[in-house]
């Protein structure tokens, strides 16, 4: 043993290690160690040796092989196990598991001691397979594990999420004895709760009587991991009443749950056991701070903060995402340079955090100088800061800047930055570099998960590709997932197919109140009111409670189809659950305007303690849709001397009313305003504009109104289609139509009604036809009764007669009243009494009851001279009790 000691070997051993070896020379001889009542200072101690040497710094592998070599010349390892396992456990604690294993097959007398540490060794490591391994080997060997090893193999299941293993490895516990055991029933129901299966656990829980505070915090934290968080409320009242009295570790959960629930109240009592038992620490104060910042008690957050003994980055973390949650993100900066003054060091949660807090347009600047900190730091291998950079930039605006990082993190990207940056092409109206990143995916080896998929079906307006894309959610399961089921129905709705919608919405297992009410908005938006309303029947029938986003979305579908009564249910049922006046305002007074109920619309709008922008809106509207105009601009005035905030809608509605009013003079006045806020640009006003000044008959303003819009869409281009072809402008209606198609934008069939009507006060026939034709076979526009309509009022007025009936009778769909009366007024024009009475008898068997037709007949008839033929009809008009209303002037 002496050679040891060599200046050779000296060089290469550390002094610490040498102190060891040299006390070892005591035992070459095991007869050597002290007796039981030996007290001799003097003689070698193996369990306080081993005991200091795993705690120092000195327990690396190097030192352990040294070790080793020695007590391998010594014939220790075989004689003695409690060497043996001693150096076993060293080799654990220096993370040499290889040599590890090594030792304990040499080992020829294991114990079960030499089993629970190779098991517990494996698992600090991070070997749970292997940890595995050696239990199954113990248990096939013969040994008899104790509860140790049961919590060990249990902790391994755990981290393997393999509860079927632990099920197995619980179920011999049970036979074994250990059934009461706090340890193996502690680790079989974290089993159970890590891997969310909450009552199963739970029975384990209620299966023992003799329970422990471990078995108590288990059971505690396992229900709020699972989103239990009322369940831990109850067990933690439970757990007063009993004789286990709760520590640090049981209020840090409950403190989450209150948290998660925003039950202050509760969790100030909480506080109360925490100073009445002494039980704060440093994560006690820091999950007392989570809760008051979570529940929007900053101030008593930063008050509890403060007096904190001692912070750590966690609670630094706490206090600024508290900040970030209140949009404070001036604190939130304020609170991370503080924390950076204080020389303490972040981690990851606190850099997302505070880029969530720089996640602004203002403070572009601030998030580039965290990103420079992040290289600086070294977080960028952390993907879950690289999506939260990804996702700040792409709030900014800086998209280029996300691609930027997102690249940058080519060999470290999972799936959160790939949903990032596919979110971050979404919100920016990207959809072809979205949809791009998504093959990208699908191609490599990354599999797209819900948050991909929901975010690249937010911007699909391709029927075809949303095909695809729903094939693919059914191929891996994800179809079932609500978030991706919702995207689904919404996008097959955005893409006119609603009937699909439909279909996929009832595929989805469990429906929350969002796809609930996104799929009621999408009967309405169709023009499917009924079924919107049926579909809130059949969600109240199966026991959903609405929420904000529900009931807004059903009292838009009472509003759309006019039902009063049920609009006045939703109305007593948000009184009753409490929901505040204000959140439901806008709707409320929208479904009461849009149902004719102007009283009630302005009793609630009086009503409300704040007056948004959606509520204003709503009861100018009302009253201007309902004829109230000088209400409608009574209250529009109220709005503007009160200095509330209006909005293009507003602007829109009023500007309606005034076209209503023929009162120009009011229109220049109020299109000064709109001058002088900004608003003249905005699609919406400028086409609610330029329709005042055409109804007014000004056509060159009409244009003005026009070119002021920024971007005009096709509701303005077809607004000045039909003010050019209402002022008789033709030739000015058919330009416009095509440089709305060099625009790139679709028109629709009212687009073709304003051009068919510029045909026809211009008589061009030709051009009708083309423009007609091509709105079926270009666009797949079924023409309806208008388009028709002015087809035969174009022909009438062309004195092609003959050619208007039979393309009357040529029609695919039953023509109405309004067809024949248009023919029957051409004839008149142009005295042609027989095909005249030809289209009165048709308006007659259709409305029996229009003098006009008798009216205009009888004309006819005494243009030509038959008088008799005047009788006759002036007769059948009093058999059939028609009377023709006098006219009268204002003049």
């Amino acid at each position: 043993m002496n050679s040891l000691l060599n200046k050779k070997l000296h060089t290469r051993i550390s002094p610490f290690t040498l102190k060891f070896v040299s006390s070892l020379a005591v035992v070459e001889n095991p007869s050597s160690f002290p007796s039981e009542n030996d007290q001799s200072p003097s003689h070698f101690d193996p369990l306080q040796f081993f005991n200091d040497y795993t705690k120092s710094r000195q327990c690396t592998t190097r030192n352990t092989k040294i070790l080793h070599t020695h007590l391998l010349r010594t014939d220790l390892l075989q004689s003695n196990i409690f060497i043996a396992n001693s150096l076993l456990d060293s080799y654990c604690k220096s993370s040499a598991m290889v040599d590890a294993l090594k030792l304990f097959d040499f080992i020829a007398d294991r114990t079960v001691i030499s089993w629970n540490m190779m098991i517990s060794g494996y698992n600090q490591n991070s070997l749970f397979e292997k940890s595995w391994e050696i239990f199954c080997r113990m248990h096939s060997s013969g040994f008899e594990p104790n509860e140790f090893t049961y919590g060990s193999t249990l902790s391994a299941c755990t981290a393997l999420q393999a509860p079927t293993f632990g099920k197995q490895v619980y179920s011999l516990a049970i036979k074994n004895g250990f059934f009461p055991n706090g340890y193996v029933q502690a680790g079989m129901i974290d089993l159970f709760a890590k891997n969310f299966s909450f009552d199963d656990a739970l029975r384990v829980f209620n299966d023992v009587s003799c329970q422990n505070v471990v078995s108590w915090n288990a059971i505690i934290s396992g229900a709020v991991r699972n989103g239990e968080n009322m369940a831990a409320l109850y067990l933690f009242r439970q757990m007063c009443r009993g004789v286990f009295l709760p520590n640090s570790f049981t209020f840090s959960s409950v403190l989450t749950a209150c948290s998660a629930l925003e039950e202050v109240g509760v969790g100030k009592e909480v506080q109360g056991w925490v100073i009445k038992r002494g039980a704060e620490d440093v994560f006690v104060g820091t999950t007392i701070v989570d809760l008051y910042a979570k529940c929007g008690k900053m101030n008593e957050a930063v008050k509890k903060f403060s007096r904190m003994p001692t912070r750590n980055v966690v609670s630094w973390t706490a206090i600024i995402s508290g900040f970030v949650h209140k949009d404070d993100s001036v604190s939130a900066l304020k609170a991370f340079r503080e924390m950076r003054k204080m020389g303490e060091q972040m981690n990851k949660y606190t850099v997302t955090s505070i880029l969530t807090a720089c996640a602004k347009t203002s403070m572009a600047e601030e998030a580039t100088q965290i990103h420079s900190l992040i290289l600086k730091a070294g977080f960028y291998s952390a993907a879950v800061v690289g999506s939260a950079l990804i996702n700040a930039y792409s709030k900014i605006g800086a998209v280029d800047l996300s691609e930027m990082v997102f690249r940058e993190m080519e060999n470290i990207k999972d799936l959160g930055t790939w949903a990032a940056m596919i979110s971050s092409f979404a919100q920016n109206q990207n959809s072809g570099r979205a949809i791009e990143l998504f093959q990208r995916m699908l191609e490599g080896s990354v599999r797209p998960d819900k948050f991909c998929t929901s975010s690249v079906l937010s911007i699909v307006d391709c029927l075809n590709l949303g095909r695809q894309i729903h094939s693919y959610t059914l191929k891996i399961g994800l179809v079932s997932v609500v978030s991706v089921g919702s995207s689904l129905f919404t996008m097959y709705s955005k893409c006119d197919s609603l009937e699909e919608s439909y279909k996929v919405f009832q595929q989805i297992p469990d429906k929350d109140n969002v796809s609930w009410a996104s799929m009621i908005s999408g009967f309405v938006e169709h023009g499917c009111a009924d079924q919107a309303l049926q579909l809130c029947r059949e969600m109240l029938s199966e026991e959903v409670i609405p929420d904000q986003i529900t009931l807004t979305a059903i009292l838009t579908a009472c509003s759309a189809s006019r039902s009063l009564q049920t609009g006045k249910e939703i109305h007593g049922h948000a009184l009753r659950k409490g929901v505040q006046q204000d959140v439901l305002g806008g709707a409320i007074v929208t479904m009461y305007s849009k149902c004719s109920a102007q009283k009630l619309a302005r009793t609630v709008f009086d009503m409300l303690p704040q007056k948004d922008e959606v509520a204003c809106s709503s009861l100018v509207s009302g009253y201007a849709q309902n004829g109230y105009i000088e209400e409608a601009l009574l209250l529009f005035h109220d709005i503007l001397m009160a200095d509330l905030t209006i909005d293009s809608f507003t602007i829109s509605s009023i500007i309606g009313a005034i076209a209503l009013l023929n009162r120009l003079s009011i229109g220049t006045q109020l299109h000064a305003h709109i001058m002088k806020v900004g608003f003249n640009s905005d699609v919406s006003v400028g086409s609610s504009l330029l329709t005042m000044y055409s109804k007014c008959g000004s056509i060159e303003d009409c244009c003005k109104a026009f070119v002021q819009i920024e971007k005009p869409d096709l509701i303005s281009w077809t607004a000045m289609i039909v003010s050019y072809a209402q002022h008789g402008k033709g030739a000015e209606a058919l330009r416009a139509y095509e440089l709305l198609r060099e625009q790139g934008i679709r028109p629709d069939s009212v687009t073709f009604v304003g051009l068919l009507s510029a045909c026809s006060h211009n008589g061009l026939v030709e051009e009708a036809y083309f423009y007609f034709n091509s709105m079926v076979n270009d666009y797949g526009l079924e023409p309806g009764y208008r388009h028709y309509a002015c087809m035969v009022d174009l022909l009438g007025r062309s004195g092609r007669l003959k050619e208007a009936a039979l393309f009357i009778e040529n029609m695919p769909i039953e023509p109405d009243a309004l067809l024949w009366g248009t023919l029957l007024a051409a004839c008149k024009v142009h005295g042609d009494m027989e095909l005249g009475k030809l289209a009165a008898e048709k308006v007659m068997e259709l409305k029996p009851c229009d003098a006009g037709t008798y009216i205009s007949l009888s004309n006819i008839c005494a243009d030509v001279g038959q008088w008799e033929e005047v009788l006759k009809i002036r007769s059948q008009m009093k058999g059939t009790d028609v009377r023709k209303e006098p006219g009268w002037s204002l003049v």
